[in-house]
């Protein structure tokens, strides 16, 4: 849990300033119309309550001035950068953990680790979010010129981006940044990241249920009740990580204690020819 709690901590803090350098982007070159679908695109299984954040935080930024949203642009790439830095810390330390790893990184190795994990973490949330957008204007083009065939065509890919997206990074975390000497083996690694995607998005749902049906927070926190239904949402995915981690882990076990070669059974020894000879070398 502690892990946990660092990484959904840090998550939140990142989350933000990672909307407004969207947003800055867009606005730079980009047509800003786009960035509403995006968002959408990539918080489907996110519970209402924080939906509403993104979708609130997202509106009052493109309504802004360009400049406005440049300078907090700048401004938000240091606290991101800082955020999503020493929360990919703390899930690389949760992994260390879990694969129970002895000997820990160097200072600098390990920072370096964390930082080239963000920027390919990054790296994959700008391509499989371009997919996903890419992939609903097709549609919606397809929708506009009557082709429903078309249109049906492409929504197994609207679902099914994401997901693919986040086994492909999971594996390439568990096989590379879990292991300190040597990379956790092909098969463990693809499996846990299946099992960690497959209860990420079931628990998202569980999230979702839990909090819109069975316990609305907005009654008890108020105001800060969808920052609380983010903050819970976030820690159901990153415990999700943790399992596959764990998964991943103890079938690399299995595997090696299957491939090492069972032990010779020692020779029964008969105590009375033992005594015999004892006796032998004594006369």
């Amino acid at each position: 849990m502690l892990y946990t709690g660092g990484v959904s901590f840090f998550a939140l803090l990142a989350v933000f300033p990672a909307i407004a350098i969207l947003i800055g982007f867009y606005k730079l070159g980009l047509s800003i119309n786009e960035v509403s679908a995006q968002a959408t695109a990539l918080s489907d299984l996110l519970p209402s309550a924080a939906q509403n954040i993104f979708q609130s935080e997202i509106t009052r930024l493109s309504n802004a001035s360009a400049r406005t949203v440049s300078a907090q642009s700048a401004f938000a790439l240091f606290v991101g950068a800082y955020a999503a830095h020493r929360g990919f810390k703390a899930l690389l330390a949760g992994l260390n953990l879990i694969h129970d790893e002895t000997e820990p990184h160097g200072f600098f190795k390990f920072n370096l680790l964390a930082f080239f994990v963000a920027v390919f973490a990054f790296a994959l949330f700008t391509v499989v979010s371009g997919a996903v957008v890419t992939v609903r204007i097709m549609a919606h083009a397809a929708n506009a010129t009557g082709a429903v065939a078309e249109q049906g065509r492409f929504m197994p890919f609207d679902s099914a981006l994401p997901a693919i997206g986040l086994v492909i990074g999971l594996t390439m975390l568990y096989r590379y940044a879990m292991s300190h000497t040597t990379p956790v083996a092909w098969v463990p690694a693809i499996t846990g990241g299946v099992v960690a995607t497959c209860m990420s998005v079931v628990s998202s749902w569980l999230c979702a249920i839990y909090v819109e049906q069975i316990a609305p927070l907005g009654a008890t926190y108020g105001s800060v009740g969808a920052v609380v239904v983010l903050l819970i949402w976030l820690s159901w995915n990153v415990n999700a990580i943790f399992y596959g981690g764990a998964f991943a882990t103890e079938m690399e076990i299995a595997d090696k204690a299957r491939r090492v070669p069972e032990e010779a059974p020692a020779e029964v020894v008969n105590l009375s020819e033992r005594r015999a000879s004892r006796v032998r070398s004594r006369r």
